[in-house]
């Protein structure tokens, strides 16, 4: 299976890794389906993805630890060689006002979101750079452009992403390995607990587009930086947000 085209998704079993799990699979590439804690979700997606006709893999690994993000990949590369793509998508939110947030819920947001992306980074690069070619995406966030209250955490480690993907893109680049960012806005995915019920309500009013994003938007930018025509695209951050932090508070109607 030398010839196949892998991508490793980091969080790839629910929500947004889900649906870029199925998109890369609908382009051809046989996916990694990495998951934390959530293995039922997990290999409901590497089903549908073989459904789609392509391999998968479900692979538990935690990518804010340096020996679980080597066993991730020697599994990957052990089965099907060096991945042409990786997605850290994998991320977690603490719902907590800054004054209230404890040390170890500012680490494991950090850990997981910020870490994990530099050690999967590290990792996939040293592979891909043995071909001179690869792409990574890294998943940014709204808050990328601006503080979301309450989550302290959560934002210090997307701004994290956004800047370690510039740096990355710079290092990489001259190795053939493309590196950018694709920052969702509000999007309609499996809701964590702090989130209320009329979420599509409350966003859409106040995004451009009307509506709030789906995960097959998020994974259509994804699929299109990894594409021969996103090939020249390096160290960028894309917006997938129908223009939800684009606009400034404007007073009138």
């Amino acid at each position: 299976m030398s010839d196949q085209k892998i991508a490793v998704v980091t969080g790839g079993g629910k929500g947004i890794g889900r649906g870029i799990s199925l998109r890369l699979a609908e382009e051809g590439y046989s996916i990694a389906v990495n998951y934390s804690s959530d293995q039922s979700s997990a290999e409901k997606t590497a089903q549908e993805v073989e459904e789609l006709g392509r391999a998968a893999l479900v692979i538990q690994a935690d990518v804010g630890y340096s020996d679980q993000v080597t066993e991730l990949f020697d599994t990957v590369i052990e089965e099907w060689g060096i991945p042409d793509v990786l997605v850290n998508n994998a991320g977690i939110q603490t719902w907590k006002a800054l004054l209230d947030l404890e040390e170890e819920e500012w680490d494991q947001t950090l850990r997981t979101n910020l870490k994990g992306t530099f050690l999967c980074t590290q990792r996939a690069a040293r592979e891909m750079s043995k071909h001179e070619r690869g792409c990574i995406v890294n998943i940014g966030s709204g808050c990328n452009k601006g503080p979301f209250p309450n989550l302290a955490g959560y934002t210090a480690s997307k701004g994290g992403v956004e800047m370690f993907t510039r740096v990355a893109a710079v290092e990489l680049g001259p190795l053939g390995i493309s590196v950018n960012c694709v920052a969702p806005g509000a999007v309609e995915i499996e809701r964590e607990e702090f989130n209320p019920p009329n979420y599509s309500a409350i966003w859409s009013p106040i995004t451009p587009l009307r509506r709030i994003g789906r995960p097959e938007d998020v994974a259509a930018a994804v699929a299109f930086l990894v594409s021969d025509d996103g090939a020249f695209i390096n160290g960028q951050t894309i917006y997938v947000d129908g223009g939800l932090f684009t606009q400034m508070p404007w007073p009138f109607d």
